[in-house]
């Protein structure tokens, strides 16, 4: 009977800690990622009430709503269960890769109203896309349609003058040592504010393996003469 009472007891502080524990986890990813517990039970489906609890240790959660909390969130579940910076990190991978752009090298796509020549073309899966530009085009009727395309960017002119014209903001005139970093899915055209060449270097980032694929392609639709 003291044998049975006695794993009962042990069973009972095990939920205890993990109850406990699965609290001060969500509390800490909660707060990792600037939400307040009314945002995570908006993005999760969850009752504002029953996350209160859970981050007070005063509620455990079934496993399909662990499946829920943790999709809302965008999270594994070990997250909910071992804080993130008491994992180890795993060791990082050195992939010695590199690539130099000479003079005059790289991918060119030439047309009426811009020049874009692609850096580092040899490397695959590149996570940011350096590009040596020539702005030509001065209305955004020559220009076409606002780009788009997956993650981030840097503009910095090098010569000329140049107009960045984006989806939510004024447009903006850069001079020379002038850039401008800018989120790449938000509209956004460049085009010559003077009469001399503009030039400037663009570096393009995003999680996307072909992001250079994809900006390749987008710069070789090349838009209409007027």
């Amino acid at each position: 009977m003291a044998a049975r009472r006695n794993g009962l007891m042990r069973d009972h502080d095990e939920l205890a800690n993990t109850t406990s524990r699965l609290g001060v986890c969500l509390k800490a990813a909660r707060r990792a990622r600037g939400l307040t517990l009314k945002q995570v039970a908006e993005r999760t489906g969850m009752a504002l009430s029953t996350l209160s609890k859970v981050e007070n240790g005063q509620m455990s959660l079934t496993y399909d709503k662990l499946l829920q909390l943790t999709a809302g969130l965008k999270i594994e579940i070990a997250e909910l269960f071992e804080p993130a910076g008491s994992r180890p990190e795993p060791p990082q991978m050195i992939t010695a890769r590199r690539s130099i752009s000479r003079a005059g090298q790289g991918h060119l796509v030439d047309t009426t109203f811009y020049s874009y020549r692609y850096q580092c073309t040899d490397l695959v899966g590149k996570q940011m896309v350096p590009i040596l530009a020539e702005i030509r085009a001065r209305t955004l009727e020559e220009f076409g349609p606002l780009l788009r395309h997956s993650g981030e960017e840097y503009f910095h002119v090098t010569s000329g003058r140049v107009i960045v014209h984006t989806e939510f903001y004024e447009p903006a005139v850069l001079g020379v040592g002038d850039g401008i970093y800018l989120d790449s899915s938000m509209g956004h055209a460049y085009l010559n504010a003077g009469d001399e060449p503009a030039r400037a270097i663009c570096v393009c980032t995003s999680e996307e393996p072909d992001l250079y694929q994809k900006l390749r392609s987008l710069a070789e639709t090349v838009p209409a003469e007027g």
